[in-house]
C-alpha cells in the first residue's frame, strides 16, 4: 500500500467558500484577556453573503472573546479525520439577540434545510438569547492533508 502524499492547494475564495460549504467541524480560536489562545469545537456554516457563520451564547468564552478582539482563526475540519482541512483567519463580528433571529435561520437554512416550523424556531432563538458569530474571511489555506513529504516516497 502507498503511502499517503501530504497536500497543500492554495484556493480562491470563491474556492474556499465552496470547500467549506459542506464541512460543518472546526474549532475557532479566539484570544483570551490575556492574549493566549482558547480554542472551541463547534459547528459553523457559510451565511449567503461568504462569511462563515457560528450559533453560540453571548456568555461562551469564544464570544465575549472575540467581542474584545475580532481577529480570529477557524480550523474547518473534514468529518474524515485523515481528510482535508483549512484554516481561515478573519475579522468576527458578534450579533446578539434579537437582532440575531433571522441571520440564525439563514445559518440553519444553510446548515440543515428547511426547519419544519421558523415560527417556532424563531421564538426558541429569542427564548434562548442566542447570538452568532460571522467571520469575514481575510486570510486563508492552503487546503491541506496529512502524509508523509513527497521526498519520503519519491523514487520507491
Amino acid at each position: 500500500m502507498a503511502p499517503n502524499i501530504a497536500t497543500n492547494t492554495r484556493v480562491s475564495l470563491d474556492e474556499l467558500l465552496d470547500f467549506v460549504r459542506p464541512r460543518h467541524h472546526a474549532i475557532l480560536l479566539t484570544r483570551r484577556a490575556d492574549g493566549g489562545p482558547q480554542g472551541s469545537p463547534l459547528t459553523c456554516g457559510v451565511d449567503d453573503s461568504g462569511r462563515i457563520v457560528v450559533s453560540t451564547y453571548p456568555e461562551r468564552a469564544k464570544t465575549r472573546n472575540a467581542k474584545r478582539d475580532p481577529r480570529v482563526s477557524l480550523l474547518v475540519l473534514s468529518d474524515d479525520w485523515n481528510g482535508p482541512w483549512v484554516q481561515i483567519d478573519g475579522t468576527a463580528e458578534i450579533i446578539d439577540s434579537p437582532d440575531s433571529v433571522e441571520p440564525l435561520v439563514e445559518y440553519y437554512r444553510n446548515i440543515a434545510g428547511e426547519h419544519p416550523d421558523w415560527d417556532e424556531y424563531r421564538a426558541a432563538m429569542r427564548k434562548q438569547g442566542k447570538s452568532i458569530i460571522r467571520i469575514t474571511p481575510e486570510r486563508w489555506g492552503p487546503v491541506a492533508t496529512g502524509g508523509f513529504p513527497a521526498r519520503l516516497v519519491e523514487g520507491e
